[in-house]
């Protein structure tokens, strides 16, 4: 709201230039009105907030109160010049002869006087004013100086000097701030400068008040800016100084504390022992607005004694929560999470239920394992698991573990001390641990991990704690794992390749991410998804469409995204089967890619997808693959392990997985066509199932 402020002056000029002055330092922040002694004006003087009177206005208070309320606030108007005027006539040479012209006798005795306690001593200053009878002429004198009052000068003079207007002082213009309520303005730009500008002989005094009221604005700046709260006391005890923060953890206003004894108001905090120690106290925990708060007291010593203390407040969940800050900036990437289940297309039976089924799984804190092929969007599941997830809010971090090195992967992890090994950057470095506190930390390619690695991760999931590599200090974590694999995990602990300890731990809810190949029409709902974020518009002949539902999709969704990016460069607008990239080797889901078992007829009918214990179907394909391995090993009188199956199927560049093969085997038992042994027994046909492959009844 604006504030009314009156100038009251003798001359009308000089009200007018006082008013202008206010204008230009308080900017709109105020609505200055002038009135003269003078002409009159002072009569119909109006109500302010403030009335600022130029010292020669009235001869006595009688007058001034005649027209100023006598409880209005005033102020007198004390005036100076600029340093840039001073320094002027400073140059001039001493004993140089000066007609000194003003308005009144008053104020000419007023400006010489001014000018003398400046230091312009050297000049020989006469008067002269209106009404004034001597000199009558100006000839005599080397110059003529008038602050602006060149139609008073009495003729003859030889040279005139105008040095303008008298400005108001800067203590003047301090004390209208602080009668306004405006004490910001004194550290404004505009201030400090109009304080430079103006003369001043008290130089001294007003260097030490400005660099006071710096320093304690400073000071009340920086308390408030702390994340902590402050609480600062004399030496006798007595609250001088808290902060906002303080209030808030304390939950005592900063009113009521202030001028009161520490004691009575903050009896958790140990100022009465840090004042007599005249020593810092180590950070303790107190009890403080119904929360555990750290605190730590210093004392203010100067020349040896006490003078004051101060007292740091900090409440535990905000030193937590400004650490995940401070961790969310030091990694400048994968700290969120970029899709959700939105993101996820398809609308086949096998896609929607592993979403629902990851949906529900999400808005739990267990551990979930996604398994499934190379290429079928295990990451972009995860980033959705983290943001349906209670932790949305908090950090996503994502790391292949089979991407680098075992130490290499353990620095990442657990982060190292500074000197913990050569190359090892100074001060230290968090690890992705740290960074995903209170947030989801997804562990790719699992299976990649080395035993060593691999206790330490157990360790991480049983206790919630890490050491970083060089370190002997434990820091406690909250994350959340999310692991995926495209391997048979389960395989790998029974070759003792994977902590079996850890396997169960990951697997507490897993979930399937189905194959391409077995989405049906969600090829080519994604294949039109990938057309247009391309921007190239094609169109698929039928020969196409067909070679590409019947391919089998080793690479899952990257391979087909690869394949719509090679057909946007064709420059074709029908896709023709020679417009296939020169990789692409079409392998039809009904024929297996390896020659075939000459004891199994060749005419023999393909058979149908089994279904074995678990809820996923076993495709056909990759039955009838199984079957002839094990049935080329039976002609050999040997037993067919699940690796031995697995190292056939990549020698002959057959799609399959140790899931597969798990469920494949599991269903040929059941229905009595082989007999799987534990351990390494590997896996037989059984007379009936020999017999049948024979027949080719299978």
């Amino acid at each position: 709201m604006k504030k009314s402020v009156a100038i009251v002056s003798l001359d009308a000029r000089a009200g007018q230039f006082y008013a202008q002055q206010v204008r230009d330092l308080f900017g709109d922040r105020v609505f200055v009105t002038s009135y003269s002694v003078r002409d009159g004006s002072v009569a119909r003087l109006k109500k302010a907030d403030l009335y600022m009177v130029s010292t020669d206005a009235f001869e006595s208070v009688g007058d001034l109160h005649q027209y100023v309320p006598i409880n209005g606030e005033i102020m007198e108007i004390q005036v100076t010049f600029l340093w840039e005027v001073v320094r002027q006539l400073q140059q001039l040479p001493a004993g140089t002869r000066a007609l000194f012209v003003n308005l009144s006798d008053k104020m000419a005795r007023e400006a010489v006087s001014r000018l003398n306690q400046l230091g312009v001593n050297q000049l020989e200053f006469e008067m002269f004013y209106p009404g004034c009878t001597s000199p009558a002429d100006a000839a005599g004198f080397d110059l003529v100086i008038t602050p602006q009052e060149q139609r008073y000068v009495p003729a003859g003079a030889k040279k005139v000097m105008d040095i303008g207007q008298r400005v108001c002082t800067a203590s003047t213009m301090t004390e209208a701030a602080l009668r306004l309520g405006m004490d910001e303005l004194l550290e404004s730009p505009q201030f400090r400068a109009y304080q430079a500008a103006v003369a001043a002989n008290t130089y001294s005094y007003d260097q030490m008040f400005n660099r006071s009221r710096r320093l304690e604005s400073q000071f009340e700046l920086l308390m408030e800016i702390l994340d902590e709260g402050l609480v600062g006391v004399t030496e006798t005890g007595e609250v001088f100084a808290c902060n906002k923060k303080a209030e808030e953890i304390t939950k005592v206003s900063c009113k009521l504390a202030l001028h009161r004894r520490a004691g009575e108001v903050y009896p958790f905090i140990p100022f009465v022992e840090c004042l007599k120690a005249k020593k810092p106290l180590p950070a303790r925990v107190v009890r403080a607005g119904g929360a555990n708060v750290n605190v730590t007291v210093a004392p203010v010593l100067r020349g040896g004694e006490c003078i004051g203390a101060f007292a740091s407040l900090q409440s535990f969940n905000d030193a937590e929560k400004r650490q995940n800050e401070l961790r969310s900036q030091l990694l400048h990437k994968g700290l969120r999470a970029k899709y959700t289940f939105a993101d996820v297309l398809g609308s086949s039976p096998a896609i929607q239920r592993s979403v629902n089924i990851v949906k529900r799984m999400a808005a739990t804190d267990l551990p979930i394992l996604l398994i499934g092929e190379t290429g079928t969007g295990k990451e972009l599941f995860a980033h959705a698991v983290h943001n349906a997830s209670p932790r949305a809010a908090g950090p996503f971090v994502a790391i292949n573990c089979a991407a680098m090195p075992e130490n290499l992967l353990e620095s990442e992890l657990f982060g190292y001390e500074d000197g913990a090994f050569t190359g090892a950057r100074r001060g230290g470095k968090p690890g992705l641990f740290e960074f995903a506190h209170k947030g989801t930390l997804f562990l790719d390619e699992v299976e990649g991990m080395s035993p060593a690695l691999q206790v330490k991760l157990l360790r991480v999931l049983q206790e919630r704690e890490i050491m970083r590599v060089g370190g002997n200090q434990i820091i406690c974590v909250d994350v959340r794992i999310v692991a995926a694999t495209n391997e048979d995990l389960e395989q790998r602990v029974e070759n003792g390749s994977f902590r079996r300890d850890l396997y169960y731990r990951l697997n507490t809810l897993p979930a399937l991410i189905p194959p391409l190949r077995e989405r049906g029409d969600d090829l080519f709902l994604l294949l039109d998804h990938f057309r247009q974020k391309s921007g190239v518009d094609f169109e698929l002949s039928p020969q196409v469409r067909g070679l590409l539902a019947s391919h089998q999709w080793r690479g899952n969704i990257r391979e087909l995204r690869n394949v719509v990016e090679y057909f946007s460069y064709t420059g074709n607008q029908l896709i023709l089967p020679g417009d296939l990239p020169p990789t692409f080797r079409y392998l039809p889901r009904q024929e297996l890619p390896g020659a075939a078992v000459p004891a199994i007829p060749a005419s023999a009918a393909l058979p149908a997808p089994a279904v074995g214990p678990g809820p996923a179907a076993v495709d056909a394909a990759a039955r009838r693959f199984v079957l002839h391995q094990l049935y080329a090993a039976d002609c050999r009188c040997a037993a067919l392990g699940r690796e031995a199956i697995l190292q056939a199927a990549r020698a002959e560049r057959f799609p399959l997985s140790q899931q597969e093969v798990r469920r494949i085997l599991a269903a040929l038992a059941a229905e009595g066509l082989a007999r799987v042994s534990r351990g390494r027994g590997g896996t037989r046909l059984t007379p009936q199932g020999r017999s049948a492959c024979q027949r080719g009844a299978l």
